[in-house]
């Protein structure tokens, strides 16, 4: 009776050692300290947040981003804040934001090819390949619905109404100060041709390399790809690539040309300036920019 007994203990200790193996084989993460999701999202809870509530499609929410390689080396790093969406595939980062509480941070590592190809569409930076993986650390600022928004930016635009006015007059000065015989575009853009390009237009789906500086009307630089030595690429007409008057200003120009841009705010960063606080609200400024290369996409 004992041999008995003692025959299906050691079968059922077996089993038990064997689902042991396999439930620790599943869970394990390549990425140590990290956890994995189902659509093969890994994440590390850095910070706990304030609430339980996390973001749902259709609020606004204000992040800190730092976009790192996997040697954590930091690529990017910026404050955003945006409506959020509901994700388009698995996988997407939208799914990670959608993760995070008020106050929370995270940090995630997802595909740079769904992040870059397929969220931003654009080219992956030069750094990495095909395949590669690179790591998101997110701090979830602020959680508002779309009626909270609307409030606040209600609240703001009463509070700041009289600074449009004045950027009218400040913009107005410069440009009779600087002399400038041209007259601004439908949408309030001036445009002086300095080199003329080589007859290439660009058009939506291509993609553009070019050089830019930015600067305010006092002439002090905010921004400059040539002091990185870096020009920046991107597909011309996908969202979240550059700001609405420089996709104007490009659009307008040829391969070779440069040229000279004044943007009124509201072509620029408007009423709340940029989200790294770099540019005040109602602020226009002056980029020059060289469009290197334009480059057509195969089915045009």
């Amino acid at each position: 009776m004992w041999l008995k007994y003692h025959k299906i203990e050691k079968k059922e200790i077996g089993l038990i050692f064997i689902l042991l193996v396999v439930l620790f084989t599943c869970c394990r993460s390549e990425h140590k300290g990290y956890k994995k999701t189902k659509h093969n999202i890994y994440y590390k809870l850095i910070s706990i947040g304030e609430t339980e509530k996390t973001p749902e499609p259709g609020d606004y929410i204000t992040i800190d981003l730092e976009y790192l390689t996997l040697s954590d080396s930091l690529f990017f790093k910026a404050r955003r804040k945006f409506k959020i969406t509901k994700p388009q595939f698995e996988g997407s980062v939208d799914e990670c934001f959608l993760m995070l509480s008020e106050k929370e941070r995270a940090k995630f590592i997802i595909s740079a090819d769904n992040f870059f190809n397929k969220t931003l569409q654009a080219p992956l930076p030069k750094f990495l390949d095909q395949g590669d993986k690179f790591i998101i650390d997110v701090s979830m600022i602020e959680i508002q619905t779309e009626n909270e928004y609307n409030k606040e930016k209600e609240a703001f635009l009463k509070w700041i109404n009289d600074f449009g006015e004045y950027e009218l007059v400040k913009l107005k000065h410069y440009i009779e100060e600087s002399k400038l015989d041209v007259e601004p575009t439908s949408s309030g853009l001036f445009h002086l041709k300095v080199v003329e390009g080589n007859g290439i237009k660009v058009a939506t789906g291509d993609t553009i390399v070019v050089h830019y500086e930015g600067k305010f009307l006092n002439g002090k630089f905010f921004d400059s790809t040539k002091k990185r030595k870096e020009p920046f690429q991107f597909i011309y007409g996908q969202q979240w690539q550059v700001i609405k008057g420089l996709e104007e200003a490009i659009g307008m120009m040829e391969e070779g040309e440069k040229s000279i841009f004044i943007l009124p705010s509201e072509m620029a960063f408007g009423e709340t300036g940029s989200s790294t606080g770099i540019i005040p609200p109602f602020t226009s400024l002056i980029f020059e920019v060289e469009l290197l290369n334009v480059k057509k996409t195969k089915n045009k």
